[in-house]
């Protein structure tokens, strides 16, 4: 092929930073494979490109009686910033920068019966960096090359990447609002303490018998270390400790091409996934917490447009299975969501 063709990753991240999709130009990207929005497809940045990236994921949580449950999350907003370059074209470099706003309804004094009010925590969260070396199987396994035909990318394309968050986030911000000394709350805070570290494989497929349909595999692991907080329980007690449970996901997803406009270089998608997560049990000095964890069958409806360099995705995610530890003690977790919005919206220059 005589034309090069042009890749973008478009990165989405709750806790993870390691989803990305692709959104390209010229013939590749009317014709080429699709991504999903949450399953990370197998695509690397061109050599000596820059891909500048924007996510939202914004999460409604359940709610519940206030008998059963006085304090209880209510919204969260994951705003993530992100650039790309490609150092070759098997190997793409990402640095991410988010912002989290958590929203909690809470009983005053811890009587239900004296109402609610509102207590949020917004801020800059840890920044994370991740590398992604791409390479393909053609009679034998290969490196990206720096140019692919049509057919060419109908060959099975994977990718192996890891990714590092720094501890940039404040940990230990706390509602004071019914006690002085603040109320332990990791969850609710905009910062681990600690690194964190991510690994992860995808493959991708567009399938030779119907052009128009991709499919795409995506699992990693995110392993979290314990920190300790500034936070005691009485002046004499120790530093409170807490480790969130390492998780691991297992996504597949298909991207069906709906319509092309070659004049306008305009291209739609529709996008079906199936996100599988399990999340282990969250440690608080050293003790594993009842009512963390468990296991999320999430599915995600969506599209994705492009034209020309931009690419825009739109999609909701709600859980569809759960098996939760203790889920009669779990709100505001993971598989307790009543739903999860994702807005992405990224440029290639």
């Amino acid at each position: 092929m005589g034309k090069k063709v042009l890749m973008t990753a478009l990165l989405c991240c709750g806790l993870s930073f390691a989803h990305h999709g692709v959104a390209a130009l010229g013939a590749a990207g009317l014709e080429g494979p699709g991504a999903p929005l949450e399953t990370s497809s197998s695509a690397t940045l061109p050599e000596g490109s820059w891909l500048f990236y924007l996510k939202l994921d914004h999460v409604k949580w359940k709610k519940y009686s206030f008998q059963d449950f006085p304090d209880q999350k209510s919204i969260y907003d994951f705003w993530m910033y992100g650039i790309g370059y490609g150092v070759k074209p098997w190997l793409s470099l990402y640095f991410f920068v988010p912002y989290y706003v958590k929203k909690e309804l809470k009983s005053i004094n811890g009587d239900p019966t004296q109402g609610q009010y509102s207590y949020t925590n917004s801020d800059f969260a840890d920044i994370s960096l991740m590398a992604v070396l791409g390479f393909k199987y053609d009679r034998g396994f290969k490196l990206i090359p720096k140019k692919e035909s049509l057919d060419d990318l109908m060959d099975w394309h994977f990718t192996l990447y890891g990714g590092l968050s720094l501890p940039t986030g404040n940990p230990n911000k706390y509602d004071r609002a019914r006690d002085p000394k603040g109320e332990f709350e990791p969850d609710m805070s905009t910062g681990f303490g600690k690194p964190a570290i991510t690994l992860g494989f995808t493959a991708t497929k567009q399938l030779v018998s119907l052009p128009r349909l991709t499919f795409v595999f995506d699992t990693n692991y995110i392993k979290f270390f314990e920190n300790t907080y500034n936070f005691r329980e009485s002046p004499d007690a120790p530093r409170k400790k807490y480790k969130f449970g390492d998780e691991f996901r297992l996504n597949t997803a298909l991207a069906y091409r709906l319509y092309t406009n070659a004049e306008r270089k305009f291209r739609a998608d529709a996008l079906l996934e199936a996100n599988f997560q399990y999340n282990q049990r969250d440690k608080e000095d050293g003790v594993k917490l009842e009512g963390s964890g468990g296991k999320i069958l999430y599915g995600v409806l969506g599209t994705r447009l492009y034209y020309k360099n931009i690419s825009a995705g739109l999609g909701v995610k709600v859980p569809v299975w759960k098996k939760l530890n203790e889920e009669s003690q779990q709100q505001g977790a993971e598989g307790k969501e009543k739903y999860r919005l994702i807005l992405t919206l990224s440029a290639l220059f």
